[in-house]
């Protein structure tokens, strides 16, 4: 018998640009991840001071989606927000 693999689990990034607002940050990180407002500013820091930060660890199926929600909501507010996976 071949055992099964575990499902793989992806995280999804932010990264900083010089134009999405901190609060925006925090709004996408409140609305698309589920964070709270405690978590969201903390992560938002994070992103700021670093270039980049996790929001999450998700099967492909569901970070997928949230890179597409990021990019999606970050199109609408004429931000250049990007977000991206990557295999945990």
């Amino acid at each position: 018998r071949r055992k099964m693999k575990p499902p793989q689990s992806y995280k999804v990034l932010l990264h900083n640009d010089n134009y999405t607002t901190m609060e925006f940050v925090v709004f996408i990180l409140e609305s698309v991840f589920k964070k709270s407002l405690a978590e969201a500013t903390q992560i938002m820091i994070h992103v700021h001071e670093n270039g980049i930060g996790v929001c999450g660890s998700y099967s492909f199926e569901v970070a997928e989606t949230k890179v597409e929600s990021v990019h999606g909501l970050a199109e609408q507010y004429e931000y250049p927000l990007q977000a991206t996976m990557e295999e945990n």
